[in-house]
């Protein structure tokens, strides 16, 4: 399960970096909430067997 994340969000980030990273930033509240940057957000990425992304979303959160 585990390795599955890791390659999910690796793939992501390599693929559509921009995306991903706006997507992160989106759901740890960093970014405003708006629809303009609602339609980059990846929903693909929020699933909750994505254990590396919600732990990056957590801990943008709490220390950012």
């Amino acid at each position: 399960m585990m390795v599955q994340s890791v390659v999910k969000t690796t793939a992501s980030m390599v693929s559509q970096p921009a995306a991903t990273l706006t997507t992160l930033l989106y759901c740890s509240d960093l970014l405003p909430r708006n629809l303009d940057l609602n339609r980059f957000v990846q929903h693909e990425l929020l699933v909750p067997q994505n254990f590396l992304f919600h732990f990056l979303v957590r801990f943008l959160r709490c220390f950012w």
